[in-house]
């Protein structure tokens, strides 16, 4: 190509020389140029079409190939672990506070007395009620033997027989308002606070020991009334519990159907088995589960890039025995966090660019 281009030139110097006609030679000229030009963009073509490859510059990335996984969607919800038995025991009866017989953190079981309330007054109204049922059991016994022999009026027997029985119910109410002077436990746990004191007026209503059992607790929520509709009882929730580093796996055993009209929630309930290390009020954040896709393709939330608002991606792929970039549009599903599901566009064993994609285009070189 060259030697034309030079046979050209020598072409147009001769004519020159001859002196030629000036009309033919300025025509002649004209053309010349053209094909001059015309090589040029020739010559050009193919400089570029045999440059060689091997100095184009390759940007180093990292890929990751796309595998099947389970994608979970998540509502994100704090709430709180709380005692199923959570008590504040308070005095059945007035009274004032002569012993305490627990102290905080002390193992209770159920009917054991925490407190004894003065009840000096009702033991001495029950001995002297002792001494008249005495009396009465006696009297009555030499009444029913009369009575058998067919000795004395049947009214005397009868007399005798009610008064045994009168003061026997009595007795056995006087009993009854004497336990009432004790401070029990209504549940088997553990005493958590002791907030009576020695020589406190104890009252009905007003606590005075707070028993807690802790092996049996469960953990509370209020989730918003936007996600009402898709929380129910059974769903799968995660719980996560930041405080001892422990995730869990279970189910709701509560979902409420009623809204609260001050707060706009609904209250869930997801049961715990016992843990010596929870305790009520410790921070607990679900994660309710209100999608799955048991075999789908994600991608880390980072890699997705847009263009005129669709998403793309930017994977790897083999040509001519070089790795080049190739630009995937692809559909997105949901997301959670860095994680995304991808409805079509990547397939299981497709390669993508989690690194240096950024400026990548369609055949780029690019190498690990």
């Amino acid at each position: 190509m060259t030697k034309r281009y030079f046979s050209l030139l020598m072409f147009t110097a001769i004519l020159a020389a001859c002196g030629g006609g000036e009309d033919k030679s300025a025509e002649k000229l004209q053309k010349l140029k053209k094909e001059r030009a015309e090589l040029d963009t020739e010559i050009a073509a193919l400089e570029k079409k045999t440059k060689d490859t091997s100095n184009v510059k390759q940007k180093t990335v990292t890929i990751s190939v796309v595998k099947d996984t389970l994608f979970e969607h998540y509502i994100d919800v704090q709430g709180s672990v709380d005692a199923r038995e959570n008590v504040d025991v308070s005095a059945k009866s007035p009274g004032v506070i002569t012993n305490i017989y627990v102290k905080e953190g002390q193992q209770v079981s159920k009917g054991q007395t925490l407190a004894q309330i003065d009840d000096a007054v009702m033991r001495s109204n029950i001995a002297e009620l002792k001494t008249q049922m005495e009396l009465a059991n006696i009297a009555f016994d030499k009444q029913q033997r009369l009575w058998n022999q067919k000795i004395g009026t049947e009214m005397q027997y009868l007399t005798a027989k009610n008064q045994k029985e009168g003061l026997e119910k009595r007795m056995a109410t006087m009993n009854d308002q004497l336990a009432l002077n004790r401070i029990v436990s209504p549940i088997s746990g553990t005493v958590d606070a002791v907030i009576a004191k020695l020589g406190d007026q104890a009252a009905p209503g007003a606590p005075s020991f707070r028993v807690v059992n802790t092996s049996n607790l469960k953990v509370v929520a209020n989730v918003a009334e936007s996600y009402a509709g898709k929380v129910k009882t059974g769903d799968p929730v995660v719980i996560v519990l930041p405080d001892i580093n422990k995730e869990i796996r279970t189910k709701i055993s509560f979902a409420s159907k009623v809204i609260d009209p001050l707060s706009r929630t609904i209250k869930v309930e997801i049961p715990l088995s016992a843990d010596v290390n929870l305790r009520p009020n410790m921070i607990a954040q679900l994660k309710i589960v209100d999608y799955i896709a048991k075999q789908a393709v994600v991608v880390p939330v980072g890699v997705l890039q847009y263009s005129m608002g669709k998403p793309y991606v930017i994977t790897a792929k083999t040509s001519n025995g070089k790795l080049v970039a190739e630009r995937k549009d692809v559909e997105l599903g949901h997301t959670y966090n860095d994680k995304a599901e991808i409805k079509s566009g990547l397939a299981a064993g497709d390669q993508i660019v989690t690194a240096g994609f950024q400026g990548l285009n369609n055949n780029d070189l690019i190498k690990l």
